[in-house]
């Protein structure tokens, strides 16, 4: 495969695998755990917290696809537990306790972890605040909560590039929520009904995913080798495939 099939094969194998420790029961738990409000305070604060202590428009900026006043209610809940950096140390704890419990069985995860970990630390961070942020939290040593700390920073990182095309194109996060993933989605990241119709700008979303899929595969091409670029989608269907089948 070139660098533009690698990307559209990992895209949303990655995207979809990446988010699963977020709403993940347990993960809520280990919030709860802490004293944190609710699962949507941890979440806020937990992935925004490698931004360190910052306004909420700061975290507003770097998620997009939530509505404003949720983003800057959950942040505050959120950060007065204990602190921006406490909490995304802890959520990254969440990661890989995810990643322990669910990918463990999965042999030869090294396959991935090798070009996965090039790839990540290669990348020039301008203009990508939150996969810097957490590219800046530690490794852990585990192959397994390894192999997912990587799929979390892939994924991560073609979410900077995928918030940098819509503003490029001019779409809100709204509007993009509303033609990737729907009304319920929208609903769910804070905006309320009754919705627009966006349907006149789908050619927009187009371009939107064609500037973000072109992005993802230059900095692929760029950081890795042929055989690099294919190991890595080769390893991350292997271990999507696995863990559904857990």
């Amino acid at each position: 495969m070139n660098e533009a099939e690698v990307t559209t094969t990992i895209a949303p194998l990655i995207g979809s695998l990446g988010s699963k420790y977020m709403l993940d029961p347990e993960t809520m738990a280990h919030g709860a755990a802490a004293k944190y409000p609710n699962g949507f305070a941890y979440y806020v604060a937990g992935r925004g917290g490698v931004l360190g202590d910052v306004d909420s428009d700061v975290v507003y900026s770097a998620f997009m696809f939530f509505e404003r006043s949720l983003i800057d209610k959950l942040w505050k809940a959120g950060v007065a537990v204990e602190g921006a950096r406490a909490a995304g140390e802890r959520y990254m704890q969440s990661c890989d306790s995810w990643g322990n419990k669910h990918l463990a069985n999965i042999g030869q995860l090294e396959l991935f972890i090798a070009p996965a970990e090039k790839l990540v630390s290669k990348i020039d961070s301008s203009g990508l605040s939150l996969f810097a942020g957490l590219r800046a939290e530690p490794l852990p040593t585990e192959n397994a909560a390894r192999a997912y700390r990587l799929i979390t920073l892939i994924r991560e990182l073609r979410g900077c590039l995928h918030i940098a095309a819509c503003v490029t194109h001019g779409l809100t996060g709204l509007e993009a929520t509303l033609l990737s993933t729907g009304e319920g989605m929208a609903k769910l990241h804070g905006w309320a009904p009754p919705y627009s119709d966006c349907s006149h700008l789908k050619s927009r979303r187009d371009a939107v995913e064609n500037s973000t899929n072109d992005a993802m595969a230059r900095l692929i091409k760029h950081n890795l080798s042929d055989l690099e670029m294919n190991q890595l989608a080769e390893q991350t269907v292997r271990i999507c495939a696995a863990v559904a089948t857990n």
